[in-house]
């Protein structure tokens, strides 16, 4: 872990809870009291020297004046119109599939990209925050194993995709994951137990997402205990604030780091370094760009890539009018098909910019069953929703982005979700996406192997993500290999 970073403090949420006496909470409880939030602090006189800490320390992080603004915004008397999408046009796109000029452009952009990892320019950045409670799996999600033959874990994936870009490129990819305060300790503590995955300690750095207090339908913050504040992570957008109060931001471009490559942590599938998208975003002289897909369906749940009044933007799939998302093109194509996949590429000014509050990214609402207390204390499960979240989202900080580019890729070699339990976006169609993955990679290098008509092979077989990146490297590296493996059940090509 970096060691010269500085340690988080509360506003961005630390693990240390700092020791107060009875006293010294009363100027913090007069400023709740000034702010019309003197409930927080209902049952002090109830509490123990421990509560009282617990109940301050997470007092310290909410802004009062924020919260001030966002129910003001939110659930103020007159309500917010609703959002004109008139002037609403697709965003422009480079397409995956090109001609020969367009092959050129990539040329020239891998290079430029390749020569930016050598230069050590590049780091990545995880977004893992949450646990994996939809899925039924107790603990972070990252930890969830997820390889087809090895049982690899989430993290496990995305550090031997890391490896094979280090070693490919001679790069040394600092990599950075963003937790949250539910599951940071038990993430550090699998990383340590995994040896951080081959990784030097001073090359992984942790850092916490913030979080935003819950508020009732009047705007009054709810406590989800006694001397417990009902707390919960400001959004994936809260990233770029975590990115700056952590101080990561200082340590990357003390490095010479300019370019973070952001990505989540439920999707094994995304390419965690890509030299051309790199390319393009430096070439474009970009300060945020993103990947696309096209989308399945009008109803698919990803948002969609736009432009308004002159900014690329992404509107949610919920807030897009169903006369939009079932417009089409004269080839049949969905006319606002740009999905969002949530794969960016951020320039560390831009991130400084943003998180440091210059621009300020919105809030949205989020209506959402609470745990709380009673005017007694005694525990209230809703069986609707009661309160009110804030989170923020990361692509709004597209519109603030100069020159922003959006890149289409495949899906089905760059985006599997593990989202729910069963059904899509699961464990089980994500293995067999990967599954899938690696019989076209094997076919590519003239290898044969049988397949369904869904291209699942008959037998199951892993890829190594340090072995190759994408088919050309595998056929790249296949081809090189002195003593080439009979394909077998079981068999984890490149391990």
């Amino acid at each position: 872990m970096w060691k010269d970073t500085p340690k988080m403090n509360q506003k961005t949420g630390c693990d240390r809870e700092d020791a107060f006496s009875p006293d010294d909470g009363k100027s913090l409880r007069d400023q709740f009291a000034k702010a019309g939030q003197e409930q927080v602090f209902r049952f002090w006189d109830e509490l123990d020297a421990d509560g009282r800490a617990r109940l301050l320390s997470q007092a310290r992080e909410i802004d009062l004046r924020e919260i001030e603004e966002l129910v003001e915004i939110h659930l103020g008397a007159e309500s917010a119109p609703a959002e004109d999408f008139s002037d609403l046009e697709p965003a422009q796109v480079l397409p995956w599939k090109t001609n020969a000029d367009g092959e050129a452009l990539r040329a020239e952009a891998r290079e430029i990209g390749e020569f930016a990892l050598r230069d050590g320019r590049v780091a990545a950045f995880t977004v893992a925050g949450g646990q994996g409670t939809r899925l039924g799996y107790d603990g972070p999600k990252g930890t969830l194993r997820v390889g087809p033959v090895s049982g690899n874990s989430l993290f496990g994936v995305f550090a031997d995709k890391l490896h094979f870009a280090r070693a490919r490129h001679g790069a040394s990819i600092p990599w950075l994951i963003l937790t949250s305060r539910a599951n940071h300790k038990a993430t550090e503590a699998f990383f340590v137990e995994n040896g951080f995955f081959g990784f030097s300690p001073e090359d992984v750095f942790f850092l916490q997402q913030g979080r935003m207090p819950a508020v009732d339908l009047d705007g009054k913050i709810m406590l989800e205990a006694k001397d417990a504040v009902a707390m919960s992570p400001d959004g994936h957008g809260g990233s770029l604030r975590a990115l700056c109060r952590s101080g990561a931001v200082r340590v990357l471009e003390e490095r010479g780091i300019d370019v973070i490559s952001y990505f989540q942590v439920d999707n094994p599938l995304v390419r965690a370094i890509d030299p051309v998208f790199i390319g393009h975003h430096l070439r474009n002289e970009s300060t945020m760009s993103s990947k696309m897909i096209p989308k399945n369906d009008p109803k698919e749940k990803v948002g969609v890539f736009c432009v308004q009044n002159g900014k690329t933007r992404v509107v949610e799939y919920s807030d897009l009018p169903d006369r939009m998302a079932n417009q089409r093109n004269a080839d049949g194509a969905l006319r606002f098909n740009a999905g969002s996949i949530a794969i960016h590429l951020l320039g560390t000014g831009f991130v400084r910019s943003v998180g440091e509050g210059g621009l300020r990214l919105p809030f949205h609402r989020a209506d959402k069953k609470v745990n709380t207390v009673n005017e007694k204390g005694e525990p209230v499960k809703p069986d609707q929703p009661n309160g009110v979240k804030f989170e923020m989202f990361v692509f709004d900080a597209l519109p603030f982005a100069d020159n922003p580019l959006v890149m289409e890729t495949r899906r089905e070699e760059e985006f599997s979700p593990v989202k729910n339990a069963e059904g899509t976006d699961s464990p089980e169609t994500c293995r067999r996406d990967q599954l899938r993955r690696a019989a076209r990679w094997v076919k590519a290098a003239g290898i044969e192997v049988k397949t369904d008509d869904q291209g699942v092979p008959e037998m199951e077989f892993e890829i190594s993500e340090r072995f190759a990146a994408d088919a050309e490297t595998f056929v790249e590296a296949w081809q090189a290999l002195p003593n080439k493996p009979a394909l077998r059940p079981g068999l984890i090509i490149g391990d």
